[in-house]
């Protein structure tokens, strides 16, 4: 094979006709570039926002879910102190039942008297 000696460096270059056109090829390749960046951005930036709305989408969900279980556990907990309360009460009764029945007092009937008449219990609660 032989060597050329042809160095495309110079290509042109003495011809301003040539040089003109080259430069309007690059000029046109550089804004050709410039243009598929921009559709990239575009997209990229599209996806993005599709991705973002997707996002909020499922936040808010979440959200709600969480709501749901803040009041969920409120009512329980508002439950729980209900029965801690009725619990008290029941002991308290059980501990004055106790009390009296180990006095002698729960036995029912006494024959002078007849039945005891017991006061009520909810004004010792």
């Amino acid at each position: 094979m032989p060597e050329s000696n042809y160095d495309n460096t110079d290509c042109g270059s003495s011809d301003p006709d040539i040089k003109q056109e080259m430069e309007k090829e690059f000029v046109d390749l550089l804004t050709e570039e410039l243009k598929l960046q921009e559709a990239v951005a575009k997209e990229h930036s599209r996806h993005m926002n599709i991705t973002f709305g997707e996002v909020k989408m499922v936040a808010s969900q979440y959200q709600k879910e969480v709501e749901k279980c803040i009041a969920a556990t409120e009512t329980c907990e508002e439950e729980r102190e209900r029965a801690e309360v009725s619990l008290i009460r029941e002991r308290k009764v059980t501990t004055l039942w106790e009390q009296r029945s180990s006095n002698g007092l729960g036995r029912g009937i006494n024959t002078a008297c007849g039945p005891f008449n017991y006061p009520r219990l909810e004004r010792f609660l």
